[in-house]
This record gives structure tokens, C-alpha cells and sequence, in this order.
């Protein structure tokens, strides 16, 4: 992952802003609010606990957005290295804009309500979503321009800042999604 690092051509940002687009779409069209119902758009929503969380522009949420995108741009170069990079972006922008349709089904939405502490989670706005989505790539950006350490370093740095903060980060994200356990289910409830 190091060497020279080349732009990526501008006709796969036209595919992967399209790929953006057909998800705001999609996800207007299942019913999610396109804003806060608060009717208010937000830089940033502090609170987890509040009508804010998953409906403004960025939250304590955005860093495993991040996160998607060091992992997606890894995987891309773990197993699709002799493709061009826009193509890896271009697949990782199917991946992140497909797991915000699905998290924002019935499904997942009740799913996180059941297993997770986010106990009033009602879905993401679309605006929320496509912020989702731009956070994974501008990991995946990052990703392609820092060396590994650095990346290392920061994907841990912001899994324990989400741990200290709200006693929740992608990891126990995960594993609370597909194997709840009631002991970190108590201590995430405080």
C-alpha cells in the first residue's frame, strides 16, 4: 500500500456520486425522512441520546464510517489490487451505500432497538446516510495517501475515543449486531 499515489480518474467520482444519488434515492423513497424531523440540519449532534443522533450531517457514528473505508481500501488492495483504484472506490461505494439501505430496513432498525443500546434508534435521515457515505470515502482517501501506522493508529484512535465518549465504537457495534451480550449491553447502559 505504499508507492506513488495517483488520482483517481473523475469518471469513477461521476460513478460513485451516481452510486450516492440512487441511494438518496432508494432511501426517500422506503420513507426516511430526508432531514431531521426536528426540521434543523446540523454540523454535529454530541448527543447519543437525543432526536438528533443518525439524522444530522456527522456524530459519534462518523468515525466507523471512517473506519468502513480503511477497511474497504484494504480489502480492495488485498484482493483487487490489479484493478485501478476508482474501480475499488466505485465497489467500496456499492458496499457503504448498500449497508445504509439495509441498516435503515425495518429489519436492522429493530434489530439495533433489541440487541444494542441504541434503544430509540428509529433509522437514519438520508441526509445522514449520504454523510455515512462520504465518511467511508474520505477514509478510503485517507487510506490511500497515509502509511499503514498511521491508519492503524487512527482506526484505533477512534475506537477508543467512541469506547471513552459513548461507550460504543464499530467493534462492539458488530458484535452486539451479531452475537448480543447482556453483560456489555448492561455496561454500555451505564
Amino acid at each position: 500500500m505504499t508507492g506513488k499515489v495517483l488520482l483517481i480518474e473523475r469518471r469513477y467520482w461521476f460513478v460513485a456520486l451516481a452510486i450516492v444519488a440512487a441511494a438518496a434515492l432508494v432511501l426517500l423513497a422506503e420513507g426516511r425522512p430526508p432531514i431531521c424531523t426536528c426540521g434543523t440540519i446540523k454540523l454535529w449532534a454530541g448527543q447519543v441520546a437525543s432526536s438528533d443522533n443518525s439524522q444530522q450531517l456527522a456524530d459519534w457514528y462518523s468515525p466507523s464510517h471512517i473506519i468502513h473505508g480503511f477497511l474497504f481500501y484494504f480489502a480492495g488492495w488485498l484482493v483487487l489490487r490489479s484493478r485501478p483504484p476508482g474501480e475499488r472506490l466505485v465497489l467500496a461505494t456499492i458496499i457503504e451505500a448498500g449497508w445504509e439501505m439495509i441498516e435503515n430496513s425495518h429489519w436492522i432498525i429493530d434489530r439495533y432497538r433489541s440487541e444494542t443500546m441504541a434503544l430509540g434508534y428509529s433509522g437514519d435521515s438520508v441526509i445522514n446516510s449520504l454523510s455515512d457515505i462520504v465518511m467511508m470515502m474520505i477514509g478510503f482517501g485517507l487510506a490511500r495517501r497515509l502509511p499503514v501506522w498511521a491508519i492503524v493508529a487512527l482506526a484505533i484512535g477512534f475506537e477508543l475515543l467512541t469506547l471513552a465518549v459513548i461507550r460504543d465504537n464499530l467493534t462492539l457495534n458488530v458484535l452486539m449486531l451479531l452475537a448480543p451480550n447482556d453483560a456489555i449491553r448492561n455496561w454500555q447502559g451505564g
